[in-house]
């Protein structure tokens, strides 16, 4: 089981970002997946969440209206959308995933990581 995120770079305030979560050695049909950040001296924290087999998601509270998760149809990758990029939202991101008919906020609730992707905006 591993998950390769991608999509990270530099972007200017306001701008947008797709980051891709990709699953190699299984499908997530049956698995919930989060996507955490985590910020230089701060603790990872939840930013968003997807259950395949509902589709339903999950958002913290800063990203709701400006990040979307969504899926392709292979079931083998997961995307985090995200538009109005602000300079807070600077971090690491990383995907998570586990066998769950619910979506875990806290990092504790998955059983496997991605290696992260650096996102970083700025002027």
């Amino acid at each position: 089981v591993q998950l390769v995120e991608s999509g990270g770079g530099l972007v200017q305030p306001g701008g947008s970002l797709r980051l891709s979560c990709a699953a190699s050695g299984f499908i997530f049909s049956s698995y919930a997946i989060g996507w955490f950040r985590q910020a230089p001296g701060k603790e990872r924290e939840f930013v968003a969440g997807f259950r395949w087999s509902t589709g339903s998601t999950s958002y913290t509270d800063s990203v709701k209206g400006r990040f979307t998760v969504s899926r392709d149809s292979a079931e083998t990758t997961v995307y985090l959308q995200m538009y109005s990029l602000k300079s807070e939202d600077t971090a690491v991101y990383y995907c998570a995933a586990v066998i769950s008919p619910r979506i875990p906020v806290s990092a504790s609730g998955y059983a496997y990581w991605g290696q992260g992707t650096q996102v970083t905006v700025s002027s």
